[in-house]
């Protein structure tokens, strides 16, 4: 299949032709705002100008939020897919080979810690929501599942109001 290879290529995995279940999407979709949570946390304690720090605080805020939605529907869920509390080892292994590190940098590493400049905080925060939808965009190529798509596309719609407040935000420092 065309599609799959394309994914395949695009985000260098496998899919073997089996799209994600709906709770996976949540998982994917979780671990993707919370890696945004920690860097635009940390970000808002390592900028100086008010307004890039105020941005990075509603940002988290926002992704605060989103967790909580993606949370209350993986309970909601939860009874209809009995036997499955864990995530599968195929959603995790595509978190740890896919995702983590590369969408938002580690809170943790320097880069994050001490900014040469407001202007490259923002460059990071933009950058990394670029990369999100990318990576949410091959996701939705790829998947057939009207709920699953439903999931990436929502995170989609928020990760490019993100990258839009970023980039407005840029254009006035």
């Amino acid at each position: 299949m065309v599609k799959e290879t394309k994914i395949e290529m695009d985000l260098g995995k496998d899919t073997g032709g089996v799209s994600f279940q709906c709770v996976d999407a949540i998982e994917i979709s979780m671990f993707i705002e919370k890696e945004g949570l920690g860097f635009y946390e940390k970000a808002a304690k390592n900028v100086s100008d008010p307004r890039v720090k105020e941005m990075f605080s509603r940002l988290a805020e926002e992704e605060r939020d989103h967790i909580h939605t993606l949370q209350t529907k993986g309970q909601f869920l939860k009874p209809a897919i009995s036997g499955k509390g864990k995530t599968s080892r195929r959603v995790d292994l595509f978190v740890s080979e896919e995702l983590k590190g590369k969408i938002f940098p580690s809170s943790e590493s320097k880069t994050v810690q001490k900014f040469k400049n407001d202007i490259e905080a923002l460059d990071y925060g933009i950058e990394s929501e670029k990369r999100s939808i990318e990576i949410l965009s091959g996701l939705l190529e790829n998947e057939k599942k009207l709920d699953v798509k439903a999931i990436f596309s929502h995170l989609m719609v928020e990760e490019k109001k993100h990258l839009a407040l970023l980039e407005d935000l840029k254009k006035k420092i």
